[in-house]
């Protein structure tokens, strides 16, 4: 299966670039450029009103497993149908993230819509920009095409009534700072990985939000790439091991906020390596956000193991992916595969975001599934990595 988008973007990828005119001088320099800060923007007549968030007192059954077939299965592996209309494709590094220019999400046909799902499960995260065609309807239709949406017990829900599946994300001038409730490792997680169904294709739409250099970035952590990083000993170990994930806590914020429950609180058990059912790749299946425990091993090895999966998430640079949010802009992500971190430190701008998930097969692990590196070194001609870490070797070389 193709790495990426074409066979040969896994030569030297030429960065994409626009030819710049020359720079005009400015005008007045003491206006024009501040250090760390940009122009604030808070129109009084805001477009997005109905999808402002609100936490309505509703109470929902638990969920129940429903028939998942992913549409992965039937896109081209080439992603030929989804390509066909765009002037422009590049990943952002060999790991994870690509970005597609050219390609409009409200009018996908079936066959790019499988498309686009097979380049999620092989890329982790697929980003769109300016897709100010696709309305939150778009982006709920599309988001059923490939299963039945999650519904989620805490969060807040859009004003218009009959979007109680959509996830609103949303910060003002008036929100509380939140960087110190949260450790930077405890922010990285995959979506509701508590549900015995945890979400597939999710697409999150950013409305409104802080200016180029204003913040608010996302970043996204393949969990292929966690997988393979590890030594062989390490993966047929944690192969027989499974982790509880659970909801309780975000249950207990929001009570303790005065805030709905729709769902009861869960805790499900996982395995923490899984399969993906389109690459046939292995891959970690574990997050600081959800995961409270290890089953089967002393307390303290299940410590020790979650300290050492939390630092490999959160701290190996060469598969993360950053993503700087423009007005319209799209992410569409694959959280079997992937985690995913917000950042702080936008404030006072207004960031306003809209999520639709849907809901995939139960976690399992195929023990005859492959690696994602050896796979790709394979059919590339690369060398296997090095994972024998007792050598010597010059930081800098």
């Amino acid at each position: 299966m193709a790495p990426s988008i074409i066979e040969t973007m896994y030569e030297p990828v030429q960065a994409y670039t626009k030819t710049l005119r020359a720079a005009s001088p400015v005008k007045n320099q003491e206006s024009a450029y501040a250090p760390g800060r940009t122009s604030v923007s808070r129109p009084e007549d805001y477009e997005h009103q109905d999808l402002l968030p609100r936490f309505p007192n509703l109470h929902w059954d638990p969920l129940v497993e429903v028939p998942y077939v992913d549409k992965g299965l039937l896109g081209h592996p080439e992603f030929t149908n989804l390509l066909e209309a765009a002037t422009d494709v590049f990943d952002y590094n060999p790991k994870i993230g690509t970005e597609i220019h050219g390609v409009n999400l409200a009018t996908l046909t079936d066959a790019q819509k499988n498309d686009l799902a097979r380049l999620i499960s092989v890329r982790g995260v697929v980003f769109f920009r300016d897709q100010k065609d696709f309305s939150i309807d778009d982006q709920r239709k599309l988001g059923q095409y490939f299963g039945t949406l999650h519904k989620h017990a805490t969060t807040s829900v859009p004003r218009r009534v009959g979007l109680e599946d959509v996830h609103v994300v949303y910060t003002d001038e008036k929100s509380k700072e939140q960087r110190a409730y949260f450790t930077p490792t405890f922010l990285w997680h995959s979506d509701v990985t508590y549900e015995i169904q945890p979400p597939s294709y999710t697409s999150l739409k950013v409305l409104t939000g802080p200016p180029r250099g204003g913040g608010g970035d996302t970043l996204w952590s393949s969990q292929y790439a966690a997988y393979d990083v590890m030594s062989s000993h390490m993966q047929k170990y944690l192969e027989q091991l499974t982790a509880l994930h659970s909801s309780e806590l975000q249950a207990e914020g929001s009570r303790a906020l005065g805030r709905p429950v729709r769902r009861e609180p869960i805790i499900t058990e996982h395995p923490i390596i899984r399969t993906h059912p389109v690459t046939g790749w292995k891959s970690l299946f574990f997050n600081p956000g959800f995961v409270k425990a290890i089953v089967g091993i002393p307390k303290t090895e299940s410590d020790a193991i979650i300290r050492y999966l939390n630092e490999v998430i959160s701290t190996t640079q060469e598969f993360h992916v950053r993503f700087q949010w423009n007005k319209n802009d799209v992410a569409y992500w694959d959280n079997r595969v992937c985690n995913h971190s917000a950042s702080y430190g936008f404030a006072p701008h207004r960031r306003h975001a809209v999520r639709v998930a849907c809901q995939a097969e139960r976690p399992a692990l195929d023990h005859s599934g492959t690696s994602q590196e050896d796979e790709l070194n394979a059919k590339y001609g690369l060398p296997q990595i090095n994972k024998d870490g007792s050598g010597i070797s010059n930081y800098n070389d």
